[in-house]
């Protein structure tokens, strides 16, 4: 049974913005759990590649889905994710994900299914959550929406500090004109620059961020 008291902070934003980092440590500080949404595409662009299906034959795609047991949990402090019994962790993390998973996470059917998911944790507690359509599409109606972002230089540079090298230009052209759920900002959400910033002053201002928005949880630390 859903607890209608739990709530939705949405962190958005283009890959290497930042947002990850700024969410989890959000969530330490206000004792929440973090999701990271970008896990679960991760997870069925793996399935997917696995058993050697085209990421673009989104009917195939779309199939494989129907086979498969996804589970989706926590550690009580950050969000987990299994695929037919297997968790899943650093093998999401490789340059064949990274170049897929744009194409994997624009098929609605994937959407659709993981987007319910994302959604379900709310019925077990509050949340941080990020990604890139989790202010816009998953939680429109939290009033707690903050899209992160950075200069180009600036995630690029962290890319290939995370020893990925995937492009980011094209990263971003993919997240923003697919149809289904592109990137954008949030009605609502206010703009996180951290190109300048250390991670410390990113949570800070994030904090105000969300103070400004109305949050006033008392688990604050």
């Amino acid at each position: 049974m859903s607890n209608t008291s739990n709530f939705a902070i949405a962190i958005d934003g283009p890959a290497a913005s930042g947002k990850s980092t700024l969410a989890r440590l959000l969530a330490k500080r206000l004792g929440l759990i973090m999701v990271n949404s970008g896990a679960m595409y991760r997870a069925i662009t793996w399935k997917v590649l696995a058993q050697q299906i085209d990421p673009q034959d989104q009917d195939a795609v779309a199939g494989l889905l129907e086979t498969i047991d996804i589970h989706c949990g926590s550690d009580g402090i950050i969000s987990t994710i299994a695929i037919d019994g297997s968790e899943l962790g650093d093998e999401l993390r490789n340059e064949e994900i990274n170049s897929n998973v744009s194409a994997i996470s624009a098929i609605p059917a994937v959407r659709e299914k993981l987007i319910d998911l994302q959604r379900g944790y709310l019925a077990h507690s509050s949340i941080v959550m990020e990604g890139r359509d989790i202010g816009s599409v998953v939680f429109p109606d939290t009033p707690y929406k903050i899209y992160v972002d950075a200069n180009e230089a600036v995630r690029a540079a962290r890319r290939v500090d995370m020893g990925e090298v995937d492009s980011i230009a094209k990263r971003d052209a993919a997240d923003s004109k697919r149809k289904t759920a592109p990137l954008i900002v949030a009605d609502g959400a206010v703009l996180l620059d951290n190109s300048d910033l250390t991670i410390e002053a990113g949570v800070e201002a994030a904090m105000e961020i969300l103070r400004k928005q109305g949050l006033t949880i008392s688990l604050e630390k």
